[in-house]
This record gives C-alpha cells, structure tokens and sequence, in this order.
C-alpha cells in the first residue's frame, strides 16, 4: 500500500511518502522536511500566531502538490503538541482541510508515544530491549517503555520551543537561565519516573530533528548525513559535552555550524539541555539497578510509524 503520513509539530511540518509491505517493510518514497514555528508563541498567548498559520499553510500547500504526484491510497496528517489546547485550532483545521482535503488528526500524547516507539523501533537493527523512546519535540517530549509493545509511556509539556521561550530567549542564555531551565526539566522528569520506569532499559533510543542535529555535532560531520546518524552509538558525556557547546555559542556560531538547519538554530541550545538531562536520569537510574544503558539514535520516528499505522490497519 502507497501512503502519504503528514507530521505537523510545534517546530517543523514534514512528509513522509512510502510503500508498506504486507510484513510491514515500508520503502521510502520521498521525505521532506519544513521548519514552520506553527507553535511560536502558543506557550504564552494560548493561540497560533497568523503568520506561524501561514508559514504552516504555504509549506502544506507544496506538500499538497508533492504527494499528489504519487497518487497515495491513505493520507494521514498527524498534529502533536501545539495544536492541542489552542483558541482558534479551527482555523488551523480548516485551512488544512482546504489545501489536503483531510481534518487534521490532534493526537493525544499517549497515541503520539505510540506511533513514536513504532516508528523508531522498526528499523534499529541489533539494539536490545526493553527500549525507551526519547521523541523530543518543539512543545512536547515524550518516553515510551516497551519491548515488543508499548508498556508505558507519558507526554511531557516541554520541548525546545516551549524551554527556549519560557527560559532563555536570548542568543547565549545566562547560567540563572539554564538553572531555570533545569528545574522546569527535572520537575517534569520527576512526574514522568511515576509512570515510565527509568531503571527498566537496557537501549536508549532518541528520536526527533534536534537529537539527530545534536548527534551530528557529536560525530563531527561536516553536513547533515542521515546514514551516518541512524543507529550511531553515543555516551551521556557526549551530549553533555555537546549541549554545554552549544549554550556558549551565539547565534552566528550556531548558524555556521554546516550540518545546522537555519529552523533550528534558536532553539538548539534549549534542545540539547533537555536531551542531556533526560538521558543523565535515565543511565543514573539503570546504572543504580546494576545494568547498563546502550544509547542510540534514529532517524526514524513518528513519522514512519504514522506511515507503517495507516498501511496496517483497515480502516
């Protein structure tokens, strides 16, 4: 089956166009990816702004004309975080329905974890479970526990955008800032450990545009290369050291950074303090229990499993 799985975030809007096996062996078609902000702003007015509405609009409009060159049979366009609790997600709903011809479908956190272990969990080769799923967003994050299913999981309200604009939105933010940070961090992190077991992985696996980002700091590279981010094994001090990093820089420094998404680059900072907090719990916790905790990274996500869902169901 041909299907077409829209992803609209708080950070970016992205298409994924692929054929799905009967086995579940979903092929690549085609992969974009536009950096929208549709959520700038929703953390402190509650509404989408009318230009992140139209930045969200033009990008689904090419959208539009992509995926109809490929004549898919199922069309999902999936909204997460910022389009949950807003004042006027009706504009939002009609003007998507205008351009796709589908209402988009504001997922729950819990269905977004799903979708997320499903989609980084079916192309990880050699990684042992349990597995915990970090899909780090704009607005929300959330960590899936599971095996062969999901076992539990839980949404968290932060993510880059929403810590960059409620805590350091400046270009080198100051240390009171990032302790500001860190406390509206591990104050989430402490709800999310009575639902999600920190100690239970034995693989860590991150997800998302700012991890893969950071990931390629981490190796060095001189572009973004998918291949060489997808399944890369990577330690708690690597994204510690990465993260510090990029706190210092200003924002020319991170604009030059050749592997950068200009999207990114105002929030990266933010971004990285999360994923280097989350992961420090979680070896700390599973390091306390006498195990060990294999960290990796995919470029698969929800995305894939929003693509792999809509192919295996029936309706």
């Amino acid at each position: 089956m041909r299907v077409a799985a829209f992803d609209c975030g708080t950070n970016s809007l992205r298409l994924l166009i692929a054929d799905v096996a009967a086995d579940g062996t979903l092929t690549d078609l085609r992969r974009e990816t536009r950096i929208v902000r549709l959520g700038q702003g929703v953390d402190a007015t509650g509404e989408f702004a009318p230009e992140a509405l139209e930045r969200t609009f033009a990008v689904a409009k090419e959208f539009a004309e992509v995926a109809a060159d490929y004549q898919p049979e199922k069309l999902r366009f999936v909204a997460t975080s910022a389009s949950r609790d807003v004042k006027n997600r009706d504009e939002f709903f009609a003007g998507i329905f205008s351009i796709l011809g589908v209402v988009p479908d504001v997922i729950a956190g819990e269905e977004e974890a799903r979708l997320s272990f499903l989609g980084a969990t079916a192309r990880l080769e050699d990684a042992d479970g349990p597995y915990v799923v970090m899909d780090l967003g704009g607005g929300s994050t959330e960590l899936v526990l599971g095996h062969d299913d999901v076992q539990a999981a839980v949404s968290m309200d932060i993510g880059s955008v929403r810590l960059t604009e409620r805590h350091m939105p400046v270009e080198t933010p100051s240390e009171d800032q990032i302790q500001a940070a860190l406390t509206d961090i591990d104050g989430q992190l402490d709800q999310a450990a009575k639902i999600v077991d920190f100690s239970a992985p034995r693989t860590f696996i991150g997800v998302a545009g700012t991890v893969t980002t950071i990931t390629a700091g981490i190796l060095g590279l001189e572009s973004y290369q998918r291949e060489r981010i997808h399944g890369a094994h990577i330690s708690v001090a690597d994204v510690a050291d990465e993260s510090r990093r990029l706190l210092a820089m200003d924002r020319q420094a991170r604009t030059d950074l050749p592997y950068m998404h200009p999207g990114r680059v105002d929030v990266i900072g933010a971004g990285s303090l999360l994923f280097a907090r989350i992961v420090a719990r979680f070896d700390q916790a599973v390091t306390a229990a006498g195990g060990s905790l294999d960290i990796r990274i995919s470029e698969t996500d929800i995305l894939d499993g929003t693509a792999l869902d809509l192919a295996l169901t029936s309706s």
